[in-house]
């Protein structure tokens, strides 16, 4: 996948909000964090869960199923039981409408 693929328009995801695309490839959230848009890919790298169900506090999401603290805007691991980070993705803005690539394989 390395094409851009629409994921809303701008007024659809509004601050706070989050929503999950599954591209055949990758499960990625896209957060909206203070009218900034942000993509990580949806797992814990600590047993492969999914991360949405967590809670997001300030730009930090909290796995649901053992507490591990990812950072939304760099995929950073901040806290046990994760040590690896989640990939992060592009995201762009093209009229009006949120976008998102996987360019990993690029």
């Amino acid at each position: 996948m390395s094409e851009w693929i629409t994921v809303a328009r701008g007024e659809e995801l509004a601050p706070g909000e989050r929503r999950v695309i599954d591209t055949g490839e990758a499960q990625i959230a896209v957060f909206n964090l203070d009218g900034k848009y942000f993509a990580i890919e949806d797992v814990c790298t600590h047993d492969g869960g999914q991360l949405t169900g967590g809670v997001v506090e300030n730009d930090q999401i909290v796995c649901p199923r053992h507490g591990a603290r990812f950072c939304i805007r760099t995929g950073a691991a901040l806290s046990a039981p994760a040590y690896e980070p989640t990939h992060t993705f592009p995201v762009r803005i093209e009229n009006g409408e949120i976008q998102i690539r996987d360019s990993r394989w690029d």
